[in-house]
């Protein structure tokens, strides 16, 4: 049970980081200053397309967070399998 809890918990912490990335954060929870007054955790969200400005890849934005989601998710599902014993209680 606690087990669940914890793998829970950091499937929600990864989902709100992937949401946080991308162009579809529409929350402005802390100031302007950034998190914890880091100015690079800005409260609008779009990192992924920050960081990408200037590339080639900006144009791919989309897709390269699609594929992100998709690798961090499964990644996750495979860590909680092997801790697990591979069964889906």
């Amino acid at each position: 049970m606690i087990r669940r809890l914890i793998w829970t918990g950091i499937a929600a912490t990864a989902g709100f980081a992937l949401l946080y990335i991308s162009r579809f954060w529409v929350f402005q929870l802390w100031g302007r200053e950034g998190l914890f007054g880091i100015e690079a955790l800005r409260p609008q969200g779009g990192l992924l397309a920050r960081w990408l400005r200037g590339t080639d890849f900006a144009d791919f934005e989309l897709v390269i967070w699609v594929v992100l989601s998709f690798l961090t998710l499964t990644i996750l599902q495979k860590l909680y399998d092997l801790t697990s014993g591979g069964s889906h209680e």
